[in-house]
């Protein structure tokens, strides 16, 4: 079976080097030392004019802290998707209820705003109460992956859960595990779970997406 490696880019100069080493998808941010957040959209403009054959799937998150979203905040993130989506390829977006819970109806508002194009439910899903419960939901909302860690620290640690959720899923939507993955544990999590996408950032810790540390992860899952 084929692998896709998503790297997730955080600035201008980890998309070319994403690029350089050999990437076909990326996650567009800004602000990985939070997390990420939305990126601008000069970034995203800049991003298509100098890779336009790259999919490029962007973040939308207003801020840091947690996925509960006011109104106000709800109306900024839709604006964002609304002005981004001649650009985008797909969006990546996560909503939760003060409780764990998905908050549907708000998932429901950016996925009408993507008009048709693929999101992915990021990992706000690793801190809902009930992860299969959650699954069947984003499934019901037509999202097309959800991007987890297995509700553990590194998506490594949460292997025996992301095989479980693979499981449950059962092709209806695309478990992709992020969180600590690199050139030393990717053959293994992609073992374990039978994923066909991973996602990371191919920083080796310095920061910025490394374009050798990207050729070799994509160079190790070919061999699967």
């Amino acid at each position: 079976m084929g692998h896709l490696f998503e790297v997730c880019t955080g600035s201008l100069q980890s998309v070319e080097a994403a690029v350089r080493g050999g990437a076909q998808r990326i996650e567009l941010c800004a602000a990985l030392s939070l997390d990420g957040l939305t990126p601008s959209m000069g970034m995203l403009h800049t991003v298509r004019s100098l890779f336009p054959t790259l999919t490029v799937h962007v973040l939308i998150r207003p801020r840091e802290g947690d996925f509960v979203y006011s109104e106000k905040e709800v109306l900024a993130m839709q604006h964002d998707i609304h002005a981004m989506l001649p650009f985008a390829d797909g969006f990546v977006c996560g909503t939760l209820t003060p409780d764990g819970g998905i908050d549907m109806p708000i998932m429901r508002q950016l996925i009408d705003a993507a008009e048709g194009r693929p999101v992915t439910f990021h990992r706000a899903f690793d801190r809902c109460r009930d992860p299969f419960e959650a699954l069947e939901q984003i499934i019901s909302l037509g999202c097309r992956r959800i991007l987890s860690s297995g509700l553990q620290p590194t998506a490594e640690q949460g292997i025996p859960l992301l095989r479980q959720l693979c499981r449950q899923a059962g092709g209806r939507i695309i478990i992709m595990p992020g969180g600590g993955i690199n050139e030393h544990n990717v053959r293994l999590i992609a073992d374990q779970t039978g994923v066909a996408e991973i996602h990371g950032s191919a920083s080796g810790g310095k920061g910025t997406t490394q374009s050798e540390t990207v050729r070799k992860i994509l160079g190790l899952l070919e061999k699967l």
